[in-house]
């Protein structure tokens, strides 16, 4: 998301034909602005030349692009309210912001100040989720103080938490709460300001590597924000886009000084930002990466691949991606004693290759 002519499509674009490394993975459209791009992961194709599988899964991500946001969304100028919609159903944000000099493409508010224009997203989103806030204390307070309810007492405690730093200008997801009751309280809300978000910097060519005065200043403005920052050039992306082969994109990034593409490095950076990690399984007819939340246990992770799994789970034989590949296949990585044999209280961990032993 972002104010209008920030570059926002012109990245969903580069996103829709990013390449996976070592095949041509094709982009698969939902609707028209949502996309299913594939996590761009060596480990999956390191493994595949091991195992020689009949096909290759990779991990996915999808990505909404919502059209910009103005001035006064949160009280439905533009299509305001739609998109503020649309937020709210995703897991995170990517807010573009333009970084870059351009006389040819013109600037919503006249002038490129990139803090300006986070500040007036910002305003937007806080104002949006004030309403909210305000709405639900509306609801808990009377229980809260007089009732003696303690759950209401929570959700009151955590609300009024919001409400304030929301009435400073500042984003929910600043907030430090006292425990995880209040936490749930407020994540059960959907608060726009409590996403995680990552800023991506849009800049000329010259600025990719070192970035500029707007990056230098956009970094400034969200240190203490709990927010992640990429810089990337949308067109570079667009060039990348259209080479066909990975030894031309490759070259083309050596010639910039980049060891790889921005979009690589965004996909890569939402799948962190969502605390997302890729466990595989390997197999002649597959090799397949699959997407869990970081901390997730072996059961858990077993449902993803199918329900019977999770419900009738034994164990989990797991091999690390470190000795797979030292060893070479998995019949040699037992042999030197390297595949451990995990129970349901085991966490796994990003990377592991997995064979789950299931009875339903």
């Amino acid at each position: 998301m972002g104010l209008p002519n920030v570059g926002k499509s012109t990245l969903f674009n580069c996103l829709s034909n990013a390449k996976a490394q070592a095949a041509n993975f094709p982009f698969c459209t939902i609707e028209p602005n949502v996309g299913v791009i594939t996590v761009p992961d060596e480990r999956l194709y390191l493994l595949a030349e091991l195992v020689k599988p009949q096909k290759v899964v990779p991990a996915t991500v999808e990505i909404v692009d919502i059209a910009g946001l103005v001035k006064g969304a949160s009280k439905g100028e533009g299509l305001g309210n739609k998109f503020l919609a649309n937020i709210r159903e995703t897991n995170a944000i990517l807010h573009i912001l333009r970084c870059f000099e351009d006389e040819n493409v013109t600037h919503v508010d006249g002038s490129i100040n990139p803090v300006r224009d986070k500040e007036i997203i910002d305003a937007e989103l806080q104002l949006k989720d004030l309403e909210t806030i305000e709405a639900r204390i509306e609801k808990v307070e009377k229980r809260a103080i007089t009732g003696g309810d303690k759950e209401a007492k929570v959700a009151f405690n955590a609300y009024s938490k919001v409400r304030e730093v929301l009435l400073r200008g500042e984003s929910a997801r600043t907030v430090v709460f006292d425990n995880k009751d209040e936490q749930k309280a407020v994540d059960d809300l959907y608060l726009l300001t409590l996403k995680p978000v990552l800023y991506v910097c849009n800049v000329d060519e010259s600025s990719v590597v070192k970035g500029n005065h707007h990056v230098e200043a956009v970094r400034e403005a969200i240190k203490n924000e709990n927010a992640e920052i990429l810089v990337v050039a949308a067109k570079i992306e667009s060039e990348i886009a259209e080479l066909d082969t990975y030894e031309e994109r490759q070259e083309f990034l050596n010639e910039l000084g980049l060891t790889e593409s921005g979009m690589n490095r965004l996909i890569t950076s939402a799948y962190r930002l969502l605390n997302l990690q890729t466990f595989f399984t390997t197999g002649p007819q597959e090799v397949h990466a699959w997407t869990f939340k970081k901390g997730c246990k072996a059961p858990q992770c077993a449902g993803l691949i199918h329900t019977d799994f999770e419900r009738g789970f034994i164990r989990a034989e797991v091999i690390k991606y470190d000795d797979f590949i030292m060893y070479g296949t998995e019949h040699a990585v037992k042999e030197a004693g390297k595949m451990a044999v995990e129970g349901k209280e085991y966490i796994v961990q990003d990377g592991d290759i997995i064979y789950f032993r299931f009875n339903v």
